[in-house]
């Protein structure tokens, strides 16, 4: 983990999942998500200590293990507050939530791993608790009620709305809840002027236009994809057996859920959008294109 100074009471911890971290005066800070587990929170209270520095607060962008991580073991050492927003309440406070999300039921033991569930976190709504000259908005998409911080410093933390061009290349599906509110936000996204822009895995950016038309056309690429397997009456494991063959990935527990919930979001965004069509046969559920 490296700290980067990126503004007068801006920073971050260059890290697989990067980590904010925004002074509210000369030693009191608040976090932007603590990273994919406990060995994470526990580097990042390590850097803390080293700068003389108390945490008083956790801003969650979202609830998947991989950003609310670190919660438990910081907030059950320093008794700070953690806050998030909308449905990322629960789930970061209850991540049984998640697994069982994913599952679409009660979730068998090998799916509560930490990848998929995280520890639990007293969490607070972000409503009126968020630090002054702190700004939140919506990002949508990734997942239910996700949120991005915009700091005094000009400086904007825009969690898991955008990927890498690295991460798009080399895993094809990035998880995505609701396909159109994604593409929203990518809009929003645009229209964003900053000094610059840290997401959640990669690089940090003064200028994210490129990045954005990027993970546009990737949606585009994959819906057209979709569509194209969809020619002929298709069941859900034989699109999703497809798909990891077009883009040659490898098949695993995690994928399996990840991906898989993925490739329904995007059914059910091409059901809206009236590019697919579905029917029941033999007690069997077939899409095809429109």
């Amino acid at each position: 983990m490296e700290l980067i100074k990126v503004g007068k009471n801006t920073y971050y911890i260059k890290n697989n999942t990067n980590i904010g971290i925004y002074k509210i005066n000369d030693t009191d800070i608040f976090l932007i998500d603590t990273g994919n587990d406990k060995d994470a929170g526990k580097k990042i209270l390590k850097i803390i200590n080293e700068n003389s520095w108390v945490i008083k607060g956790i801003i969650c962008t979202h609830s998947h293990a991989d950003h609310i991580g670190g919660n438990k073991i910081i907030q059950d050492k320093t008794g700070c507050l953690i806050i998030a927003n909308g449905i990322e309440v629960a789930f970061t406070e209850y991540p049984i939530l998640e697994s069982s999300f994913l599952y679409g039921g009660f979730s068998f033991k090998d799916l509560k791993n930490k990848f998929l569930m995280a520890k639990e976190s007293n969490v607070t709504k972000i409503d009126n608790n968020l630090p002054e000259n702190l700004e939140y908005f919506n990002l949508k998409g990734h997942f239910f009620d996700m949120i991005g911080i915009k700091t005094i410093d000009d400086v904007y933390f825009l969690g898991d709305s955008l990927f890498s061009e690295d991460t798009i290349n080399k895993y094809h599906i990035i998880f995505i809840y609701d396909v159109k509110e994604y593409l929203n936000t990518l809009d929003f996204l645009s229209t964003l002027k900053g000094k610059l822009f840290i997401i959640s895995h990669g690089e940090a950016l003064e200028n994210i236009s490129s990045l954005i038309e990027l993970n546009r056309n990737k949606i585009f690429e994959i819906c057209d994809k979709i569509c194209n397997i969809c020619k002929n009456k298709i069941t859900f494991e034989d699109i999703l057996d497809n798909i990891f063959k077009e883009y040659n990935l490898v098949m695993n527990l995690n994928q399996y859920f990840l991906v898989g919930s993925t490739i329904k979001s995007y059914l059910s965004y091409l059901y809206n959008e009236n590019r697919l069509s579905y029917e029941f046969i033999n007690n069997k559920m077939f899409w095809k294109s429109i």
